[in-house]
């Protein structure tokens, strides 16, 4: 589990757009990822 204040795991995730956004793409740069699991599900 991370925790406030670690450091954020490597990652590849895709964009809106279809872009790939790694955590590397986004070094110097302030970033929130939100995830929202039930987005476009029934429950």
């Amino acid at each position: 589990m991370i925790k406030e204040g670690d450091k954020a795991p490597d990652f590849a995730l895709v964009a809106d757009d279809g872009s790939t956004v790694t955590l590397e793409s986004l070094n110097g740069k302030n970033a929130v990822l939100f995830f929202y699991p039930k987005d476009n599900t029934s429950g």
